[in-house]
C-alpha cells in the first residue's frame, strides 16, 4: 500500500513538472510569437535583405544673385557582392584596368567575404557606365554625387570644400553642413540563404532627400574682381599674401573675402604654390587658413580710429585742441618716434588725425587712460569674436589691464602691443561710422529646398549704442578728410565720397624689416553702405599703406561702387558738370 502511494506521489510530481515545463514553453512561445513577433520578423528580413545606400545630393551654394558657387556632379560607387561573383578573376582584371588600380588592391577587396565591399567611390559617371555595360555578375554600380566648384579657386578659403563622404571640411561647407547634407536613400533587395539576390523580386527603394541650398551675401562679380586685383598686387609687390574684405557696415553682409594665394577647391590636397618633397598636413592646414579671421596682427595706424573715437566719447579732446610733434615722444625710458622724422610741428587734433601723427595719439591715449581705452575696446567688440559664420575664428590678444604701463598705453594708442583680426577691426570701424551699431559679419542669408522654397532665414544680432551718433558723425567727417586731404589721398574715387585710414604695421619681431601695408575705407561718407579693408603682407620695396594699399582699394572701389550704386556717380558727375 505504501509502495503504491509512493509511486502515485512520484507520478504526480512528474506530471506536475511536465505541466509546469509545458506551461513555461507555452508562455515563451506566446511571448516570442506575439510580443516579439515584429522583432524576429525584422531579424529574418535582415537575413534575406541587402541594403545599399543612395547618396543624397548636397545643397547648392549660391551667391546673392543666384550664381552657383558650389554644385554637384554625378559620379558612381563601384562595389562587389562576394556571394554573387561567378568569375572573380575576370572581375579583378577588368576593375583594375578600368579603374586604374593596382590588381592586388582590387583582389584583396574582391576576395573579402562580406555582404558588400566597396572598390572605389567618386568614379566618373562615364567610367561607371562602362563598367555597368560589362554586366559582370556580383559587380554593383551605384549612382552617387561629388562636390564640384565651377570657379575652382574663387573664395576657396571662405567657401571651403567637402571630403570623400561629402561632409564639409572647412569654410562655409562645414559651418552649414547640417543644412547642406540632405538625407540618404536606401535600396533593399531580397536574397536567398546564400546571400544571392532573388531574381524577379521587387526592390524596396527609399528615395534620398536633397540638402537645402545655401544663399550667401557674397557677390560673385565683386569677389572675382577683388581676387583679380589682389593677385595682381601680390605679384607686383612680391608679397607673401594679400587679404581683402568688403562688407555692408549697416547690417554685416559680406560682399567679398579674398585671401590670395587661394587654393584649388576641386583639388584641395594639392599645394598651391607647389613644393618639392612630401606634402604634410601642416602644409595643407596653412594653405587652407583664412587670414581674415584665423590670423591676428598689429593693426597700426588704422587703429587710431578707435583711439580717436574713445577720446571724443570721453570728452578729453576736441577737434581744435593743439598738439606739438617734434618727431618723437619720450615715454618713461623709451623714445617713440613719429613716421615723419622731422615732426609735424604744431597741429590741431584734426590735423594730427589727417597726418596720422603718433605723438598726437600718444598724448590722446594718455588723456583717455587705459581704463577708458579698454572700455571702448569692449564696446566696439574688440574683446570678443565677431561671430562670423565661418569656423576657426581667432580671438584678440590683449594685455591684462593691470599689466599696461605708460609705454604700453602709448603704443596701444597708435595700434601696437596687441593683436586683432582684420574682421574685428572692420566690425569695430563699422560701428564707428554707422551710428554706433555693432553688427555681426556674415555670409549666410537663407536656405531653400529643392523646389526653391525658403526654409530657414538666418538672423544675426546687432548691439546698439556702442558710441553716440554725434561722435559717429564727427568720425565720418574726420575720415573723409583723411582721404580728401590727408595720408589717404590715394584712396580717392572719382565721383564718390570716400573716407578711410592708412596703416603701415611693423611685424614682430621688431627690426625684422617686414611690414603689413593696409587701408580701411568706406563710402559714401555721409551714409556708408560699403566698408573694406586690404592688407598686403610683407611687400618688397615700398611698404607704406598710403602708398601701396590705398591705391588698391581705390581701384577696387572704382569698379565696385558704380556696380552697387550706379545712381550715386551719375548724380555726382552731373553736379560736377553743372559747377564747371
Amino acid at each position: 500500500m505504501e509502495t503504491r502511494t509512493y509511486h502515485r506521489k512520484k507520478l504526480f510530481i512528474v506530471l506536475l513538472g511536465m505541466t509546469a515545463l509545458f506551461l513555461v514553453l507555452f508562455l515563451r512561445m506566446w511571448y516570442i510569437m506575439v510580443n516579439r513577433s515584429q522583432h524576429y520578423k525584422e531579424r529574418a528580413d535582415d537575413l534575406h535583405e541587402r541594403e545599399r545606400v543612395i547618396k543624397a545630393e548636397r545643397g547648392v551654394i549660391y551667391d546673392r544673385n543666384g550664381v552657383a558657387l558650389a554644385t554637384n556632379k554625378s559620379v558612381c560607387t563601384i562595389s562587389v557582392i562576394h556571394n554573387q561573383l561567378k568569375d572573380p578573376e575576370t572581375v579583378i582584371r577588368v576593375l583594375a584596368e578600368t579603374l586604374d588600380m593596382e590588381e592586388e588592391k582590387v583582389r584583396k577587396r574582391v576576395e573579402k567575404v562580406s555582404s558588400i565591399e566597396r572598390i572605389r567611390s567618386n568614379v566618373p559617371k562615364e567610367t561607371g557606365d562602362l563598367i555597368r555595360s560589362y554586366k559582370l555578375d556580383g559587380v554593383m554600380v551605384d549612382e552617387d554625387y561629388s562636390r564640384y566648384y565651377p570657379f575652382d579657386d574663387l573664395a576657396a578659403k571662405t567657401i571651403g570644400f567637402t571630403g570623400g563622404d561629402n561632409q564639409g571640411i572647412i569654410g562655409l561647407e562645414v559651418k552649414y553642413d547640417d543644412y547642406l547634407q540632405g538625407e540618404e536613400g536606401r535600396i533593399l533587395t531580397v536574397t536567398d540563404v546564400r546571400g544571392v539576390e532573388v531574381e524577379n523580386s521587387a526592390e524596396t527603394r527609399v528615395e534620398p532627400v536633397m540638402g537645402e541650398s545655401l544663399h550667401l551675401s557674397l557677390d560673385y562679380n565683386i569677389q572675382a574682381y577683388v581676387t583679380q586685383i589682389a593677385e595682381k598686387v601680390m605679384k607686383q609687390k612680391q608679397a607673401k599674401s594679400v587679404s581683402v574684405i568688403l562688407m555692408n557696415p549697416q547690417n554685416g553682409e559680406l560682399y567679398a573675402m579674398a585671401n590670395v594665394p587661394e587654393f584649388h577647391l576641386n583639388e584641395p590636397f594639392v599645394l598651391n604654390p607647389p613644393v618639392s618633397g612630401t606634402v604634410t598636413q601642416d602644409m595643407l592646414n596653412q594653405m587652407w587658413r583664412n587670414g581674415c579671421i584665423n590670423d591676428t596682427y598689429e593693426p597700426g595706424s588704422t587703429f587710431k580710429i578707435v583711439t580717436a573715437t574713445a577720446a571724443l566719447e570721453k570728452g578729453v579732446v576736441t577737434l581744435n585742441d593743439r598738439f606739438s610733434c617734434p618727431g618723437f615722444r619720450i615715454v618713461a625710458d623709451r623714445r617713440i618716434r613719429c613716421h615723419k622724422a622731422g615732426g609735424h610741428g604744431s597741429e590741431t587734433f584734426t590735423q594730427g588725425f589727417m597726418n596720422s601723427c603718433n605723438p598726437v595719439f600718444m598724448d590722446v591715449g594718455a588723456r583717455v587712460g587705459i581704463a577708458g581705452m579698454y572700455e571702448y575696446f569692449e564696446k566696439l567688440g574688440l574683446f570678443e569674436k565677431t561671430g562670423v559664420d565661418l569656423p576657426g575664428e581667432a580671438a584678440s590678444i590683449m594685455h591684462k589691464i593691470e599689466n599696461v604701463g605708460a609705454v604700453e598705453l602709448a603704443t596701444i594708442s597708435f595700434g601696437q602691443s596687441f593683436q586683432i583680426t582684420p574682421l574685428q577691426l572692420l566690425r569695430a570701424v563699422s560701428a564707428v561710422i554707422n551710428g554706433g551699431n555693432l553688427v555681426t559679419p556674415h555670409f549666410g542669408m537663407y536656405t531653400t529646398d529643392a523646389g526653391g522654397n525658403k526654409k530657414t532665414v538666418f538672423d544675426y544680432p546687432v548691439k546698439s549704442g556702442a558710441i553716440s551718433r554725434e561722435t559717429s558723425e564727427t568720425m565720418k567727417e574726420l575720415l573723409g578728410l583723411v582721404v580728401s586731404e590727408g595720408t589717404g589721398k590715394n584712396g580717392q574715387v572719382a565721383g564718390y565720397a570716400v573716407g578711410g585710414k592708412t596703416a603701415t604695421s611693423q611685424k614682430l619681431p621688431r627690426g625684422s624689416g617686414k611690414y603689413i601695408a593696409s587701408f580701411i575705407g568706406f563710402s559714401p561718407v555721409e551714409n556708408p553702405q560699403i566698408i573694406g579693408i586690404i592688407l598686403i603682407d610683407e611687400p618688397v620695396g615700398v611698404y607704406y599703406g598710403g602708398t601701396i594699399a590705398a591705391p588698391v582699394m581705390s581701384e577696387i572701389y572704382d569698379m565696385v561702387l558704380p556696380y552697387l550704386f550706379p545712381e550715386d556717380r551719375a548724380v555726382e558727375t552731373e553736379t560736377d558738370e553743372e559747377m564747371s
